[in-house]
């Protein structure tokens, strides 16, 4: 396994990743949240899982300020698309790859939702949306319309949960786990590590059973 740190000039920014090769045919392109980088347990047990199947890894690295979360969605979702398409594009573009899957948590999501999944060179990826951003009517929107096979999780705690929305999505491809008693990090009740772990564990078998495929 090689794990190499690099970047790529784009628009006047620098944008930062880490690819973790295996010699797969396979790549899992990774988008964090905001403040949920790829050291937390989430990230880090979907690592693990993807590389335990032979799937190579890129996080992709980027960090916004405060100011950039009052900007109108369309705004969020063009300068993320435009951090992150460049980094896609290389690899896709120079490597050996042949079966994509994407996979975000919140922040992450909006890329995944108002872009990648509505490209007719993706249709065929596998998408895992952790925590999306469901009250906004364009990312739910794009779910709900979507082909694609993957996986959606959320918390019925999650301040973005929406029952309603949450059971017309069922009609996706996605496959839905709601974890109950779980907020935006996925974690459970108040300071209940038990059920929290117990939680993680579930997610992850959920993404074993996503990716087995691959």
């Amino acid at each position: 396994m090689k794990v190499n740190k690099s970047e790529i000039l784009t628009n006047g920014n620098s944008i930062s990743y880490t690819h973790i090769e295996t010699g797969s045919q396979s790549v899992c392109f990774m988008f964090s949240g905001s403040g949920y980088n790829y050291d937390k347990p989430l990230f880090y047990y979907a690592t693990m899982t993807m590389l335990q199947n032979k799937i190579d890894i890129v996080h992709i690295h980027y960090s916004y300020g405060e100011d950039f979360f009052q900007k109108p969605l369309e705004e969020i979702t063009k300068t993320m698309t435009d951090d992150v398409n460049p980094v896609i594009l290389e690899f896709l573009k120079k490597s050996q790859y042949n079966e994509t899957i994407f996979l975000g948590k919140s922040l992450g999501t909006i890329p995944i939702a108002n872009d990648l999944m509505k490209r007719d060179e993706f249709l065929k990826s596998k998408m895992i949306l952790l925590t999306p951003l469901l009250k906004f009517d364009s990312i739910f929107d794009s779910i709900l319309n979507s082909q694609h096979e993957g996986l959606l999780v959320i918390g019925d705690k999650d301040h973005y949960f929406d029952s309603t929305k949450v059971e017309q999505l069922i009609k996706s491809n996605l496959e839905i786990h709601v974890v109950p008693n779980a907020n935006h990090s996925l974690d459970v009740g108040t300071f209940e590590t038990t059920n929290s772990l117990f939680a993680l564990t579930k997610v992850m078998e959920k993404l074993q059973e996503t990716i087995s495929t691959y």
